[in-house]
Formats: C-alpha cells, structure tokens, sequence
C-alpha cells in the first residue's frame, strides 16, 4: 500500500484517501487502542494505590504528592518531543519502543516497599508512556480516512474504560500481591501490548516535512485550529481530575460508603466511555458539527459540576443515608461522564483533520500537553478555592472556567489539510 497526496495505492490500484480507513483491517487499530488504554489503566490504578497506602510505605502527604506528580510531570514535558520523533521516524517504533519502556518501567516497582523504587517506577512509566500515548494518536489519525470522529471515539472509550477499572482493578491487585503483583500486571500488559502492536500496527512510513522555523511553530500552535480543539481538551481533562478526586469524597460525605464512593468515579468513566463511539460516528455522517458539539459537551460538564457543587455534603457533613442523596451525586457524574464524551472525541477529530500528516505526532503530543496541565490545574483550582472560601466555592470557579472554554471552540473543522509530499511512503 502507497501512499501519495491524497491517493492511496493499494497493490497498482488507486484508492481515493476517503476509502483508507475501509482498507484498514481493524485488527490493525485495536493495539492502538489497547495502548491507549495502558497508559489510563497504569495512571490510575497507582495513583489509587498509592492514596490507599500512603501511610503503610511510610509516605508524607508531601512525599505522596511528589509520587502522584511524577508521572503527569513527565508527560508535561515530553509527549510533544516523542511526538515530533514518530513525526520523524514513524509512529510505530515510538509505539513499541514506549510500550517496552513502560513495561521495563514497572518491573522497578517490584521492589515498591521503597519509596525511591516507586517514584522511580513513576516517573519511568509517565516517560514512556510520553512515547506511545500521542504516537497512538497520530496512527489512529492516519488510518481513519475520513473517519477520525468514529475511531477516535472508540480510541477514547477504551481510554476512559482505563480510567474506570484502573482503580478498581489495581485495588484488587494490591490487596492479592501488594505493590508488586500491580507492577507486575502492569509491566506484562506493556509487553503483551507491545507485542500486539508489533505484529498488526502497520508500518506507516514518515511523510516528507517542510522545513519549519520558530516562527513557523509559533504560528502553528498559535491557530485556532489548533488551540481551540487543545483548551476543550483541556477543560473537560480538568474537571475529571477534580471529578476523580472529589466527587468520591463527597459521595463519603453523604454517608455512599466505600463502594458507593468508588462507584462514583466508575459510573463517570462508563458514561464517558459509552457515549464517545457514538458521537464520533454522528460526527463523521454530518449529524454532529464540532462547534455546537463541544460547546454542549462542555455545558454538560459544567452542570455536572455545579450540581455536585450544590450538594449538602459539599458544605457539611451530614450522616444520614438514603437513596435521594445520592441520585445528585451520580447525577453529576453522569453529566460530567456524558460532557468529556461529547468534548474529547470531536476535539481529537478537529485536531487530525485540521493538520498536515506530517506533523500529526507533534500536534497530537502537543494537544496531550494541553491535556495533562488541565489535569494537573482542574483539581488545583478547586483546591485553592476550596481552601480560601470553601468546596462549593471551589467547584463553582470550575464550572465557570469549563463555561469559559466554550468560547474556544473552534468554528469548523478544517479540510484537506494534508500536505502532498514529494515521494511515496508505504502505509
């Protein structure tokens, strides 16, 4: 298979770029969504052991959030480099050299009993996992065709299925094995995947790049094309995070118990999960513009989140249990859920349309760099307003900044955006 402007040939037969996606098996994407699903799993379930066992490896509040940072740290800073490396070499090395990287990672947490082991496993996975994560991306974009709306939907709904059975899972694994049985786990999935993604991603062949000066990638990362879709991405990873970290605590306030609390976090990411395949699909047959979409999306969230706000468990804590309180709760994080699967999706889809494929990996690692500093500001503003004047507060200045990033939204999607090179890489 060739690939030339915006023709394919596959075998001596012309293919219009439309129809890349149908000459695509499946089988081809499905590692690319597994490695998806990696990285939100391996975040997720440590990060939720290391809340749970804090105190037992002897770790400060300090120490703890030194742990927890390290792996969203890594990503800051280094998926838009590994993304402008898979521009460069291909996606497919960068996919397997990470997954590798990540399942070497994890074996350091085997000897997790020393914090300095974790946070050195921490850090490792959130570096390789720097690699693979916008590397992903740029396949699942180069193999959609037309299609970017329905498989980076379904590309979303397995990440968000990670960050759903991630805690739940890794709970499970600690309790069994401690620490270690969950590097273990973690560190054969990175291999298992990587192996995967050895035998069925293709191989998709670097495209011929113009040369780009400093001005030219200020320009770049200062279109609307561009910042629009990344501050949506942004803002809906943002109210996740808080949602992930507050949302069970006040379902404990309102007296859930443990499961009821966790079922909170589980009852957003299926919600989440579910409905991003679908809005992607509603996408790419024109029913669903990415304007109105991800501004509904957006609302969604920041209802979700003003409804949570309003609880009484945000304001005192109350003991009694019964059924109406906790509807408000789920409530929110089905609105929540339901908003980050409208929003993600188009905002991913706008992104692979409106840019050149020879710079998807960039553009893609940099779009996670918006992603991850809205995971690490969402829950930091609702603290630092929590703090000062209260929760209800603190989730009422994120439903306005969410609000706020609707205005971002970029107008249309951009079209043939994708540069004729000068010769024919094999897909």
């Amino acid at each position: 298979m060739l690939f030339h402007g915006g023709v394919v040939t596959l075998r001596g037969v012309n293919v219009d770029k439309s129809r890349l996606s149908a000459d695509i098996s499946p089988s081809h994407r499905w590692p690319l969504y597994a490695a998806g699903f990696t990285t939100a799993f391996g975040a997720h379930a440590v990060a939720a052991g290391l809340g749970a066992e804090s105190a037992d490896i002897g770790l400060s509040l300090l120490g703890l959030g030194v742990l927890l940072a390290l792996y969203d740290i890594a990503e800051v800073f280094l998926k838009p480099v590994f993304g402008a490396v898979s521009d460069r070499i291909g996606p497919k090395p960068v996919i397997i050299g990470g997954l590798l990287a990540f399942s070497a990672a994890s074996l350091i947490g085997l000897w997790a009993d020393e914090p300095l082991m974790l946070a050195a496993a921490r850090l490792g996975q959130g570096m390789a996992a720097s690699a693979f994560s916008p590397a992903s991306s740029a396949s699942v974009a180069r193999l959609a065709g037309k299609h970017t709306g329905r498989y980076f939907g379904r590309y979303g709904s397995w990440k968000g299925l990670g960050y759903a059975i991630g805690p739940l899972l890794g709970a499970v694994a600690i309790i069994a094995g401690g620490f270690s049985l969950l590097f273990l786990i973690l560190s054969l999935l990175g291999l298992a995947v990587a192996a995967w993604a050895a035998i069925s991603v293709p191989r998709l062949v670097p495209l011929p790049r113009p040369r780009y000066t400093i001005i030219d990638v200020w320009k770049q990362s200062t279109e609307r094309s561009f910042l629009g879709p990344t501050v949506v991405l942004a803002a809906s990873t943002g109210a996740l995070g808080a949602a992930v970290g507050f949302l069970p605590a006040l379902a404990a306030r309102e007296g859930l118990g443990t499961a009821g609390s966790v079922a909170v976090v589980t009852v957003l990411a299926l919600a989440s999960s579910l409905v991003q395949p679908r809005i992607g699909r509603l996408r790419d047959r024109g029913v669903l513009a990415d304007r109105p979409g991800m501004v509904a999306g957006l609302l969604a969230i920041a209802l979700g989140v003003l409804i949570a706000g309003l609880l009484p468990g945000a304001v005192a804590m109350d003991g009694a249990i019964s059924m109406y309180r906790a509807v408000p709760i789920y409530c929110a994080a089905i609105f929540i859920g339901l908003g980050i699967g409208v929003a993600t999706p188009l905002a991913f889809a706008h992104l692979a349309d409106a840019t050149p494929a020879e710079r998807l990996g960039r553009t893609m690692g940099s779009a996670e760099l918006g992603r991850e500093l809205g995971d690490a500001g969402g829950p930091l503003l609702v603290g630092g307003v929590a703090v000062a004047a209260g929760l209800p507060w603190g989730l009422g200045t994120l439903a306005l900044a969410v609000g706020a990033a609707a205005f971002a939204a970029p107008a249309s999607a951009a079209s043939g955006s994708v540069t004729k090179p000068s010769r024919k890489p094999r897909v």
